[in-house]
């Protein structure tokens, strides 16, 4: 049976979604094409249909992950002042719902050591939907007038959250955790959003 176009683009994108949520919940090494098919709610046998092999998944899987952090980016870029747009970032970013949930989370900070391991088109893939998503954050936070400058300032914040979102999830203590993250916002508010000398001017 031959399906309609649009429902093969449906299901292409079914299984990226379950490929991007299961690979930033278990790594892409340890995710096999059947646990993303499982996800998906569809059969091993209708991978081949949609992608040539493993690493083309993790490379589209990738971008649509990046993609789905448009929306919230918007939210931050209609926000009137830098402090407003970092703050919203860094106390969303490096919150306990975030930690908690990696499959809706960052993917730089759920995968991003292990994508810089493999080459070929899973590298490639990821490499280059990290940099619109860097961009993306830069042209959202409006961190400084000079685009380069804003792209270091952003870069610099991304790093930073990213640090202490992987090191929050590696402690076994909760305390010692939650502590972590909110020294960590602390430290990036302090940073890159402190507070106006004069209220009137934020």
């Amino acid at each position: 049976m031959r399906y309609p176009t649009h429902h093969k683009h449906g299901t292409r994108a079914r299984i990226l979604r379950a490929a991007s949520e299961v690979f930033r919940e278990r790594g892409v090494a340890s995710t096999g094409v059947d646990a993303v098919m499982r996800r998906a709610g569809l059969t091993h046998g209708g991978f081949y249909a949609h992608f040539r092999g493993k690493a083309e998944l993790v490379a589209e899987a990738c971008a649509a992950g990046f993609d789905a952090g448009r929306e919230n980016f918007e939210r931050i870029a209609a926000l009137p002042t830098r402090r407003e747009r970092v703050r919203a970032l860094v106390l969303s970013y490096l919150s306990a719902r975030h930690r908690d949930h990696p499959a809706a989370g960052c993917l730089v900070a759920a995968l991003g050591l292990e994508a810089a391991r493999p080459g070929g088109a899973a590298r490639r893939g990821y490499a280059a939907a990290l940099q619109r998503h860097r961009a993306r954050l830069a042209a959202a936070l409006r961190l400084a007038d000079d685009p380069a400058e804003n792209e270091r300032l952003a870069t610099a914040l991304l790093s930073q959250l990213v640090g202490a979102l992987i090191l929050a999830r590696s402690l076994a203590d909760p305390a010692e955790s939650g502590a972590v993250l909110r020294h960590a916002r602390r430290t990036a508010l302090e940073h890159f959003a402190p507070p106006p000398a004069n209220p009137e001017h934020p």
